[in-house]
């Protein structure tokens, strides 16, 4: 008899017990539930300006831990279609592209076939003297001192137009550098943002590889990866699917602002992608899927000049690695970067140690996406000392 009163006093604390857990459990979940929908209501809110069913705007992710906590888009793709803008979307990068090229670059380094300290006229032997100073990792940091190849342009035939805008081509490019006598400043010693350097890293990934740029990509970052959506655009060799296009303010209306004479380069802003595929990306990177620790660490080292060094957009001091801006924000540890061109805008901001990315791709030219992005950040950042 009493040994059947103490089980039945065993297992009645069991059932209470597992009850009480339930009941824990519950709460728990109910209070993170109530917790991301205030999270994902206040993100939102932060966009709000942006939701439209006749303007332009913007695609937004969130993630957190690795997980997608806040994928959203607002606005549409373009003027004609209203087609509502979603994760899928795909959008022009701008300067995002210099990541993908840095990458390539490295990928390359990683095979043996390139190396940091390689010169121009290494790569290129017909390359003018100047050339000889230039090496790859001041390409990558922005400190080789080309010449702008926006200041060099004539204009352009009508041969070389693409929708009835005259487009300059990166080997282009590369023929305007080769026809000058010198750099800016001494390669090495200042910090200059360069297109010019990112359009011939990316000139030097198809003649080291062998492919075009743009099957490099594909092959070696893009397929690996599974992202499916990404491409290198160039016109009439391949089209951009579920494509987003540029748009500016004009006259107090919308109008489509889709490409300009530079639009046509690839290493310094050619890649079309989604929100979809920028997850895939960022999970990567945080895996060290395509080159190791050891390989990337370059890359995230920031550069030390003895002259002027790196800037972000307003002037404020910054650092860059190798297609990444590496200044921490309000004490947390940062990789980032911005990407601006005819009718789009875009960013990405990495707080790798708070395991938080932000995403902001928008067709449209009158947002500030990294100002944007920060705000998201300071609902899940804490203030460090």
């Amino acid at each position: 008899m009493k040994l059947n009163l103490i089980a039945e006093s065993a297992f009645g604390g069991f059932v209470r017990s597992a009850k009480t857990f339930l009941v824990l459990t519950w709460l728990t979940l109910s209070i993170s539930a109530c917790a991301a929908d205030k999270q994902t209501s206040a993100i939102d809110a932060i966009f709000a300006a942006l939701k439209s069913k006749t303007a332009p705007g913007a695609a937004v992710l969130v993630i957190k831990d690795g997980h997608r906590v806040f994928e959203q888009g607002y606005g549409i793709t373009d003027l004609s279609s209203r087609r509502l803008i979603d994760g899928q979307t795909n959008f022009r990068l701008a300067s995002l592209t210099k990541q993908f090229t840095a990458m390539s670059i490295m990928l390359l380094v990683h095979d043996g076939t390139l190396h940091y300290e390689d010169r121009l006229t290494d790569i290129f032997p017909d390359f003018p003297a100047y050339g000889n100073a230039i090496t790859i990792q001041h390409l990558l940091n922005h400190t080789s001192g080309l010449i702008d190849y926006e200041d060099l342009m004539p204009v352009l035939g009508p041969s070389t137009s693409a929708g009835g805008i005259p487009q300059i081509q990166d080997s282009e490019v590369l023929q305007l550098l080769k026809a000058q006598k010198t750099t800016k400043f001494v390669p090495g010693t200042k910090w200059d943002y360069s297109n010019s350097g990112y359009v011939v890293l990316g000139t030097i990934v198809a003649k080291v590889s062998g492919k075009s740029f743009g099957d490099f990509l594909h092959q070696r970052i893009f397929a690996p990866l599974k992202m499916e959506h990404s491409l290198a655009y160039e016109r009439g060799k391949n089209e951009v699917a579920n494509r987003a296009f540029g748009h500016s303010h004009v006259s107090g209306k919308w109008a489509l602002t889709d490409q300009s004479p530079t639009s046509a380069t690839l290493g310094d802003g050619g890649v079309y992608t989604s929100l979809g595929d920028m997850f895939l990306w960022d999970k990567a990177l945080s895996d060290h899927v395509l080159l190791s620790e050891a390989d990337m660490r370059p890359g995230f080292t920031p550069v030390k000049v003895s002259g002027a060094g790196p800037t972000e957009p307003d002037g404020s001091p910054a650092a860059y690695g190798f297609g990444w801006f590496l200044n921490p924000y309000k004490g947390h540890s940062r990789m980032w970067h911005y990407g601006e061109t005819m009718g789009f805008r875009t960013t990405i901001q990495r707080f790798v140690d708070d395991n938080l990315t932000i995403v902001i791709l928008s067709n449209r030219s009158d947002l500030n996406p990294s100002k944007l992005a920060l705000k998201v950040a300071d609902l899940y950042l804490g203030k460090k000392n």
